[in-house]
């Protein structure tokens, strides 16, 4: 058989979301640097099917998510959106498809059973600032910057606007939405946005390294803490603390608790089973 010829290897495509795996952390890289990672139809179906078929491995812990290029991500393809201007109703119908796909994606961050972390390196503008306030982690460089700036072109941005105001006070959110300006990652880190600053070209290795603390510990025990944060965090006051508690009886039954008070009371290391 002949092997491959270089024209053919050369029209292979990169995959828009790359995947590598190591010691239980899935690294997730947007791969379309010279289009700044907008979250085109096909970068949005690409990192959708990466983050179900991460949600469904069990021998992933923990998550980082990463991208190519000086642009985190750019938010979503203008272009690509305007040329349905000429559809026969403007474009209403497919705009409301674009939004919904990408609303379902964000939410399934979130749904996830292991931890996801952005590493940013770069600009996140636009659903790309959304996307890393959906992060349940986030780490940027000092060389990043983050901002909605659909204000600028007459367009506030809503649907971001979902994500940063549950990471960020009221007024920061507003601030933000209203002005559109661009923040630079102290300043991200101070309203809360991200959880800490690295040096310039480092925020993966941070968030590798933050990424292997989470994957030691119980998987369980994880999945059982990020679904209980999110479900409580919608409920009044009185709601959370019996829903809080309920989950507490739940997770001292289980076998990992009982390792792990048992390892704690024992002065060794826990051996977790995720059970």
């Amino acid at each position: 058989m002949n092997a491959p010829s270089s024209k053919a290897r050369a029209a292979a495509p990169e995959p828009l979301v790359s995947r590598s795996d190591k010691d239980g952390i899935a690294l997730l890289v947007l791969n379309r640097p010279q289009a700044r990672n907008t979250l085109t139809e096909a970068m949005l179906t690409a990192l959708t099917e990466a983050l179900a078929a991460i949600a469904a491995d069990k021998n992933v812990r923990a998550v980082v998510l990463a991208a190519n290029g000086p642009a985190f991500c750019a938010g979503h393809d203008l272009k690509e959106i305007t040329a349905h201007r000429s559809d026969a109703d403007g474009g209403r119908g497919y705009v409301k498809a674009l939004m919904d796909r990408c609303s379902a994606m964000m939410q399934s961050i979130l749904r996830m059973p292991q931890p996801v972390i952005a590493a940013v390196e770069g600009v996140a503008t636009a659903a790309g600032c959304q996307l890393i306030a959906t992060c349940d982690l986030a780490i940027a460089s000092k060389s990043a910057k983050f901002s909605t700036p659909g204000v600028h072109i007459g367009l506030f941005c809503s649907t971001p606007m979902v994500a940063l105001s549950r990471n960020v006070s009221p007024k920061h959110a507003m601030e933000m939405l209203l002005t559109g300006d661009m923040l630079a990652a102290e300043e991200a880190f101070r309203i809360g946005l991200v959880n800490r600053v690295a040096a310039p070209g480092k925020a993966q290795e941070e968030a590798l390294k933050l990424a292997r603390k989470i994957a030691s510990k119980s998987a369980l025990i994880v999945k059982m803490g990020k679904t209980a944060f999110y479900r409580q965090a919608e409920m009044n006051l009185a709601d959370a603390y019996r829903f809080a508690s309920d989950v507490m009886v739940e997770n001292m039954m289980v076998d990992d608790a009982k390792e792990g008070i048992g390892a704690f009371v024992d002065k060794r290391e826990p051996k977790w089973e995720d059970r």
